[in-house]
């Protein structure tokens, strides 16, 4: 499997996410958008784990206000524990889910997210998988196997890793190029930018264009300002 990805229009890492992302097609129209959104919970993310909360709600209140979004919350924690919880449209009751949830020593087990996304995508439409993680310490290959089945099936993936692990930057663009979605590295020292990348992710997914337009005019990010432009 090839290490090599296209390269990116823009100088940056977050302005080539938002490119793809701007390639991305929106929720069919009249339907809700369905989106998974999964975390690595293990022990390396506790430090940032409550901010990631807080920020997340910011992209689901985003898309309350939009009215079409639904989510499900999936996360790994431990050697061998990975939960899904049920499918909510209330912003209010994921965060509540969130808050809730503690990080604890461990593995990653991101092959089992991937398996469970497929499943749901099969039982009805999936438009998006939103992972937030900062390793991998799964087979490659494997993960790449999994994630070409998440394109056949229509679900794009949209990998946030956290810090600058080599293994893990293979793995997350493998992920995001065999879906069709997008990677980005973010940092966690600076969750306004993350905020505002989940909200123009929520705002697409839930109301297309217009409503991407109305977070661009009020994002001070200038990648998110351009963002409209490069979607026309």
């Amino acid at each position: 499997m090839s290490e090599r990805t296209p390269a990116p229009k823009s100088g940056s890492e977050v302005a080539a996410f938002l490119e793809e992302l701007a390639r991305t097609p929106a929720r069919a129209e009249g339907g809700r958008g369905r989106v998974v959104f999964a975390l690595d919970a293990t022990a390396s993310r506790e430090p940032t784990w409550d901010r990631a909360a807080r920020v997340t709600g910011e992209m689901f209140l985003e898309a309350a206000r939009l009215g079409g979004l639904e989510v499900q919350l999936v996360y790994y924690r431990g050697f061998d524990e990975c939960r899904a919880s049920r499918w909510v449209d209330d912003p209010a009751k994921l965060v509540s889910l969130m808050t809730k949830v503690t990080c604890r020593a461990g593995e990653t087990q991101i092959a089992r997210v991937l398996r469970h996304v497929a499943k749901e995508a099969r039982r009805e439409r999936v438009h998006a998988l939103v992972f937030v993680g900062d390793c991998c310490e799964e087979d490659v290959d494997r993960l790449g196997r999994l994630a070409g089945e998440l394109g056949v099936l229509g679900v794009r993936a949209f990998v946030f890793q956290e810090g600058n692990d080599p293994v893990a930057t293979r793995a997350f663009r493998d992920i995001a190029r065999l879906t069709g979605g997008a990677h980005c590295r973010f940092d966690s020292s600076a969750p306004r930018e993350l905020a505002e990348l989940l909200r123009a992710v929520a705002a697409y997914a839930a109301g297309g264009l217009p409503a991407l337009e109305e977070v661009a005019r009020r994002s001070a990010l200038p990648q998110v300002r351009l963002l409209p432009r490069q979607l026309r």
